[in-house]
């Protein structure tokens, strides 16, 4: 019998562990969306490099080439559309205005600066001269940079969005245990619904005008307008998809609950929620999706703070940089939803053992 060399043993133990902690990896790479970093490290790792290959072609080639097919095409077409802005900008217009927006935001950056260096000079010269009756700290009022407006935006879905989750779980859970509540809440799941944010919009708006008077409270009236309407249009998903998880759960355990006499909440807490949470989680993946939409129309329609005002706002002052700039917004509001996305995957991996994708 030929003796096994223990070195050999030693480096395919070695070899094993690596491609253990790749497998493991891997599953993060997919909630991040970064599958094609997996065969490139197992190629590394010598994994049979040809079909790692493929695999790393399928997944990053092929899109890559398709970006790439799709840049090619909108810089052949785009000069061929005239439109009352002038011709529709190509991808090397649309990435001249991101880098002129970032300049912009620079220069607003230092202007914010400058200004809060000379009002604290301005106070320490009140402050030694003992006038303390001057001393003034007044907020930088310069106009919000595009980097603001993104933020803003962000800030609101996410404000709404959390509204939605706090009334439609509940909702979604009283509506899957009891037909009783499921037969009252359903008409008004079916009536509301289909109703646009358009529709809600100035409804909204004159509630919270009425209701939210003070313009020195935590929220401005703007924030809170978009907000709540972002969470009229978006409760929707989660609560259906909540009623329909916890409506779905085995009956058995539905029966061993009884006999071991759980009480409501302990019924709750360790047998619905568990069993229920993957399809929560998609109802908070299409809420989060829709919310993300009816923000920026909620912007552009009622003029609030955000990268829909962005939008309007350019296209009303119609200068020739405008289009390549609403091009820019556009394309970063399809980034950040693929982001708000895979955040809510994370977070559904993290808690479930779906895999759904």
């Amino acid at each position: 019998m030929t003796a096994i060399d223990p070195d050999t043993l030693d480096a395919e133990a070695r070899r094993a562990r690596l491609f253990t902690r790749i497998n493991k990896a891997d599953a993060w790479f997919q909630v991040l969306g970064l599958s094609w970093v997996t065969p490139i490290l197992k190629a590394v790792a010598g994994d049979n490099p040809r079909a790692q290959f493929s695999e790393i072609w399928r997944l990053l080639g092929v899109p890559i080439l398709a970006i790439g097919i799709f840049l090619v095409a909108w810089g052949t077409l785009a000069p061929k559309v005239q439109t009352s802005l002038g011709a529709i900008p190509g991808p090397a217009a649309v990435w001249e205005q991101v880098g002129n927006l970032h300049a912009d935001a620079i220069r607003e950056g230092e202007k914010e600066v400058a200004f809060y260096e000379r009002q604290d000079a301005r106070n320490a010269e009140h402050i030694a001269n003992g006038d303390m009756d001057k001393v003034r700290d007044r907020p930088y009022t310069g106009k919000p940079t595009y980097y603001d407006q993104i933020w803003t935006s962000i800030k609101t879905v996410f404000f709404g969005f959390l509204i939605a989750s706090i009334v439609a779980i509940p909702l979604g859970i009283m509506a899957g245990l009891s037909p009783t509540a499921n037969a009252a809440i359903n008409p008004m799941i079916q009536i509301f619904k289909p109703v646009s944010p358009l529709a809600w919009l100035p409804i909204v708006t004159m509630v919270v005008s009425a209701v939210y008077a003070t313009n020195d409270g935590m929220f401005s009236k703007s924030f809170l307008v978009s907000a709540i309407t972002v969470t009229l249009c978006s409760l929707w998903p989660t609560l259906i998809n909540t009623a329909l998880g916890v409506a779905s759960i085995d009956k058995d355990l539905v029966s061993v609950s009884k006999v071991l006499k759980m009480n409501t909440y302990t019924k709750i807490t360790k047998l619905v929620l568990p069993s229920a949470l993957p399809l929560i989680f998609t109802g908070l993946r299409l809420s989060l999706g829709v919310g993300w939409m009816v923000l920026i129309a909620a912007e552009m329609l009622a003029q609030n703070p955000g990268l829909g005002k962005f939008v309007w706002d350019e296209f009303q002052n119609g200068s020739s940089q405008s289009l390549a700039k609403i091009m820019v917004a556009v394309l970063t509001i399809g980034i950040i939803g693929f982001m708000l996305d895979r955040v809510m995957y994370a977070l559904q991996s993290m808690f479930t053992f779906t895999e759904q994708r």
